[in-house]
């Protein structure tokens, strides 16, 4: 089913999507190309995917660039990834300032090699009084870390008298998580057939919309991106009420 944005209500695009960008050693591998190669065309997907966001006036968009798990691939690979972010970022940065897109992160960038942690942080800064799309990566992320991350800075306020117990709630808790001040994604995308979550904005995730598509990363266009919006609005969102209520 081919869409084109006359299909999209743009009344009604979600405001924060969310994609879990899976499957580019895959797609290498069914190629015979090194699994770098993948990354390396899975970050012209990624270009394509900003553009048709702006297009259609989403505000936020976050992408699952690298998990605290990745590390566990090869050596080869992972260092291959932090050159080729720190290339990617560097290309790209023009065109995120034509764009007006604000660029930042969540995650634990203080493991990220030096010069991979440098140029996002300037890019970032570069990016930070722009007005346009907020694109987030998640580096070094893991929904897990960053829950307990959260827990901990709690209990610490409540030590130091900051909280008192009876505070703690879901605004406490969402504050204290690294997407603090941005919404939670109404629409979460998963590409490569995959049907999990693979430790992502678990907590942020409560009342997301998924879609997962049966298509490698490298191979998703702007059109794939129409098409889960377009999903989206076609869905009853009810937050547990029932259809009378809404």
């Amino acid at each position: 089913m081919a869409l084109g944005i006359e299909d999209i209500d743009i009344q009604k695009v979600p405001q924060h999507v969310a994609i879990i960008m899976d499957g580019n050693g895959r797609w290498a591998k069914q190629r015979g190309e090194r699994r770098l190669v993948g990354h390396q065309h899975g970050v012209d997907a990624l270009r394509l995917t900003v553009e048709a966001c702006i297009k259609v006036n989403v505000k936020y968009l976050t992408v699952y660039a690298f998990s605290m798990e990745n590390w566990a691939r090869p050596k080869d690979e992972v260092d291959g990834l932090m050159d080729l972010m720190v290339d990617a970022i560097t290309a790209e940065i023009a065109n995120l300032q034509e764009q007006d897109v604000r660029l930042s992160v969540i995650g634990d960038i203080s493991k990220l090699p030096e010069k991979t942690r440098n140029t996002l942080q300037e890019s970032i800064d570069n990016t930070s009084s722009n007005k346009g799309l907020c694109f987030v990566l998640a580096l070094n992320y893991g929904a897990r870390w960053e829950m307990l991350q959260a827990t901990k800075q709690i209990a610490q306020g409540v030590k130091d008298g900051k909280w008192s117990v009876d505070d703690i709630n879901d605004e406490l808790f969402s504050s204290c998580l690294n997407t603090n001040g941005i919404p939670d994604p109404e629409l979460l995308i998963r590409t490569s057939g995959e049907s999990r979550l693979s430790n992502f904005l678990l907590w942020q995730s409560a009342y997301t919309e998924f879609y997962f598509i049966d298509k490698f990363w490298p191979d998703f266009k702007k059109e794939d991106l129409y098409l889960a919006i377009y999903n989206y609005q076609n869905r009853e969102r009810r937050f547990g009420k029932t259809s009378e209520q809404i």
